[in-house]
């Protein structure tokens, strides 16, 4: 009695044995000895939500560091309880060994996930930015669809997404929209959705119910630290103050406090409406183009600038990154893993852990393969 179950156990304990080598803890400690350090300085609670943010930010990194031992714990429990039950003959402990191991396997699964994160940048905040394409009417709408999926994802994922911007589309959808998206390596799993999203459907704008296709572009940016130095003369910035509007939720402000800064020798344009104070949404509006600008310089680095960054790939046919087909038949399918399901109405209502591992399995294995050619 019970031999399965202690067998089970014992897999758990050598996979989880195998995990905290490959888990980037020492990464991870060093971002919390960063953050402990910023907590430390003089004047840190002046600024009571920015501080909220970092306590948050470190309660999500020390819980990422912490659940290895948990999990060695929870196994340590289910061995114990496997052990007794089979000294015992009692088979009325069997269904709760069998839920605890069905627990103790999804926590791993997701270690397992986690110890793809190989990228410094990966437990950094996520700067979303939503951007219909090419469709007019229809793309507007289709960047809404993904705004709630992504959302809806975050909601799944109990991250915080922060509306910092939010322009409603004339008709129909959102004209722009971006988020801050806080939580356990918030940055790496949400950069697989970096890029153009294509969907075709039957219009529901459209009187004589034809086919469409639209498209989106997604980009998804770590936020920078504070100590890493990104030049922006005062000279180079363009302020415009505005009042803002949209569906972004309640917390987006309607004031005329709303901040527009465009950088004049590139050209991006952010904005941020989410704060009452037309200082605070600047600052925030700040932290966005060093973002982007970081972004800029790492890509320019890696030699792929010109096929990642808005401007010099066309929200378009040919530059998708995933297809969201829903007629004539049902189907996603992400075209860099080759990853796909038909159950559309679950991925956009935010089931996306199946595209998410899907990227970072294939991510890994193509720049260990650039690794190997060099």
């Amino acid at each position: 009695m019970y031999e399965l179950e202690a067998q089970q156990v014992g897999d758990h304990q050598t996979r989880l044995a195998g995990l905290r080598k490959s888990l980037n803890v020492d990464s991870l400690k060093a971002d919390i000895a960063e953050v402990e350090a910023s907590m430390a300085v003089p004047g840190f609670w002046d600024d009571m939500e920015s501080a909220q943010k970092t306590v948050q930010r470190l309660k999500a990194l020390k819980s990422v560091v912490g659940a290895p031992d948990e999990l060695a714990r929870e196994i340590e429990d289910a061995a114990t309880l496997v052990e007794m039950g089979a000294e015992m003959e009692d088979a009325s402990l069997a269904e709760e060994i069998a839920a605890m191991l069905a627990r103790i396997e999804a926590k791993l699964h997701r270690l397992e996930l986690n110890s793809l994160f190989q990228d410094p940048r990966d437990t950094k905040t996520a700067m979303v930015n939503i951007h219909p394409g090419a469709g007019g009417t229809e793309s507007c709408d289709w960047a809404e669809m993904l705004y709630r999926m992504f959302t809806r994802f975050c909601e799944l994922r109990e991250f915080d997404a922060e509306v910092l911007d939010y322009q409603p589309g004339e008709e129909a959808g959102l004209k722009s929209a971006s988020l801050r998206v806080t939580g356990p390596y918030a940055f790496g799993t949400l950069k697989s959705e970096d890029g153009v999203h294509r969907l075709v459907r039957i219009s529901p704008f459209d009187s004589a119910a034809r086919r469409h296709t639209s498209f989106a572009a997604i980009e998804v940016l770590a936020e920078v630290d504070a100590n890493i130095e990104i030049e922006i003369r005062e000279e180079d910035i363009k302020l415009d103050v505005f009042r803002s509007s949209g569906a972004g939720g309640q917390k987006v402000n309607k004031t005329s406090s709303a901040v527009r800064l465009t950088h004049l020798p590139t050209g991006i344009v952010v904005s941020c409406q989410i704060e009452r104070s037309q200082h605070r949404n600047r600052d925030t509006a700040m932290q966005m183009l060093r973002a982007k600008l970081y972004d800029i310089e790492l890509k320019r680095k890696e030699a792929e600038l010109s096929a990642m960054r808005e401007g010099q790939q066309d929200v378009a046919w040919g530059s998708q990154i995933r297809s969201y087909v829903l007629h004539p038949y049902q189907m996603i399918k992400d075209h860099r893993t080759s990853y796909e399901t038909g159950n559309v109405d679950r991925v956009l209502d935010g089931e996306l852990d199946g595209f998410v591992e899907a990227y970072l399995k294939w991510n890994l294995e193509r720049r260990s393969g650039a690794r190997n050619d060099d």
